[in-house]
């Protein structure tokens, strides 16, 4: 289905190790991640908080098990903090992830962000910016799209639940405020379904801007509970609203379809934040990979 060395595979070390909840997957090691993920048939990875930031030791690591760095989360404050403060930050993550080989860079803006406040309510208090912080917003990863070029890098914007640019409409504005030149968008299958919108249809009208994307599946009425109940977002993981492609709701045939007749290169990362005691790391790696090589070929 997808041209020969188009795309390749890769998982985030989410499975394994909760950046936002580093109880979740707390016994698990770095090397136990990187080697699972090996063993499951992947590529690449993110980086998770346990993945030493030294460039030396980090790329040992990964050489000995064949695997690369795919990207990793950036988060910005460009609507609530100086801009020169963001991108000061913003420099030496992209410096980092230069000298591990990465070519895009995962920023998603946290300006009065949500995802990370275990009690508040994903849904009922979702934080929706005004003109000015969109104005900002645009501004600020614009100048991060010309400092990520300055190593022939690329900055993809990452749509999330509970933050200011979670919905397909909010998508759009980013997309329509921004220079194609300097901010591409990164495509969230799961994070689209979780927020009710259709995400074959935004793939479709945001194809020629996705330069990455992360597969992820939800359990429906796990979403449905999160909406009844005014779950928060940590709380809507803790009980298992996302899952690996294959395992949940969304129809990945016609998703991976549209991509393999696209002109789009680059990584699919599966990621899929779940409680590791839960649901056990490798067993879900393996069942994503088998589930992606028999609907794409890859």
């Amino acid at each position: 289905m997808f041209r020969e060395h188009a795309v390749r595979l890769a998982i985030a070390p989410i499975a394994w190790t909760n950046d936002d909840m580093p109880e979740l997957g707390q016994g698990n090691t770095f090397e136990q991640c990187i080697s699972e993920m090996a063993l499951a048939g992947y590529q690449g990875s993110e980086v998770g908080n346990k993945y030493p930031r030294s460039p030396a030791v980090l790329r040992r690591a990964l050489e000995l098990r064949g695997l690369e760095i795919a990207s990793a989360w950036f988060s910005a404050y460009l609507t609530v903090r100086p801009y020169e403060e963001t991108a000061e930050a913003f420099c030496i993550h992209r410096d980092f992830l230069h000298e591990m080989g990465a070519k895009v860079i995962v920023v998603s803006e946290q300006g009065r962000s949500i995802q990370g406040q275990m009690d508040t309510p994903l849904f009922a208090e979702k934080p929706v910016f005004d003109d000015q912080e969109w104005a900002a917003l645009a501004a600020g990863l614009g100048g991060l799209g010309r400092l990520a070029a300055e190593k022939g890098m690329t900055l993809v914007y990452h749509h999330h639940m509970g933050t200011g640019v979670q919905t397909a409409a909010e998508i759009t504005r980013l997309m329509e405020l921004t220079d194609p030149g300097e901010v591409s968008l990164l495509y969230d299958t799961g994070h689209l379904a979780f927020s009710g919108e259709n995400p074959l249809e935004v793939l479709r009208g945001h194809l020629p801007r996705i330069r990455h994307v992360h597969l992820k599946d939800i359990r429906p009425e796990v979403v449905r509970q999160v909406t009844a109940e005014k779950l928060s977002f940590l709380q809507a993981v803790k009980a298992g609203a996302f899952t690996v492609p294959g395992d949940g709701c969304i129809a990945f045939g016609e998703i991976f379809a549209e991509l393999a007749a696209s002109p789009y290169t680059g990584w699919f990362v599966v990621e899929a934040e779940q409680d590791p005691a839960l649901a056990d790391p490798l067993e879900y790696a393996i069942k994503a990979r088998r589930y992606i090589r028999e609907l794409s070929g890859l």
